[in-house]
């Protein structure tokens, strides 16, 4: 199915030279008597690397439908990483390539969003915070009141974020997947 370069919007996927791409961000340009254009960023779902294009605004591109799956995190053997369908419990092994940086908020039982396209996978998303325990970090310092000094906090999956000073070595934090950002702690 065919879309026009002047309808493309974030996150709409289209097939362009033979490969598929999401739009990362837009913009119409219209220069006086010059014909008017889109300036598009497409994000290269197999690399990951961005690049720029002009399309007039009556070009028609191939617009690619994506699936989404709920899929739950199982464990990790290497670069493997394994999930299992939450509808029919198949399970899919996928590549650290695939995976990208969402391994270092990943722990067993994390659902997730898989990416499909023609049945193949090519992107976890996860969701917007996770829970973590802090496995190792420096011990607080008494007396220091100062509130925005921080300190180094290993993560369980192996993640290291700046906490506020008052946190200590096994407590259970929420983190932003997002950002990589300290939140708060999670109340028992």
């Amino acid at each position: 199915m065919g879309i026009k370069a002047i309808d493309l919007r974030r996150g709409v996927a289209v097939e362009w030279n033979n490969k598929l791409y999401t739009v990362h961000d837009f913009a119409k340009v219209s220069k006086g008597n010059w014909r008017s254009f889109m300036q598009v960023k497409l994000r290269d779902t197999g690399t990951g690397s961005i690049i720029e294009q002009r399309f007039r605004v009556d070009d028609e591109l191939t617009q690619a439908f994506l699936d989404q799956k709920p899929m739950e995190y199982l464990y990790s053997e290497g670069e493997k990483h394994h999930f299992m369908d939450l509808a029919d419990f198949d399970q899919i092994e996928l590549s650290g390539e695939v995976v990208g940086e969402a391994v270092k908020y990943l722990k067993p039982n994390t659902q997730v969003q898989i990416t499909m396209y023609q049945g193949k996978p090519f992107s976890v998303e996860l969701p917007n915070t996770v829970e973590l325990e802090i496995v190792d970090c420096p011990p607080s310092i008494k007396g220091a009141t100062v509130s925005n000094v921080g300190k180094d906090a290993k993560l369980e999956t192996g993640l290291i974020i700046n906490v506020p000073d008052f946190i200590g070595q096994g407590t259970v934090i929420k983190v932003d997947t997002r950002t990589g950002e300290y939140l708060g702690r999670v109340n028992d």
